[in-house]
């Protein structure tokens, strides 16, 4: 399952976002999005969980809570939209 974490601290680790989605359950890939150009995290990102029950566990326990001094937004993300090239 794929979820979507947003209002990130800017500090926090592709570590730490695991860590908080470990205690419900096996986390197979955390990725936090970052700025091509500065590198600097945009706060936010997304966590996939092995198992879907597990994910369902997390949204519900973390949508809102307070990390880092910031509630977070957590649902399950939403496939991308296709984007237009473009053209330069």
């Amino acid at each position: 399952m794929n979820i979507y974490v947003g209002n990130l601290s800017y500090q926090m680790t592709n570590e730490e976002l695991q860590g908080l989605f470990e205690q419900f359950g096996e986390v197979s890939r955390v990725n936090i999005i970052k700025d091509r150009e500065t590198g600097r995290s945009k706060g936010f990102g997304f966590v996939e969980m092995v198992e879907e029950v597990a994910g369902k566990k997390a949204i519900e326990a973390l949508d809102g809570e307070e990390s880092n001094g910031r509630n977070l937004r957590v649902n399950e993300a939403r496939p991308r939209e296709d984007r237009p090239k473009r053209s330069w």
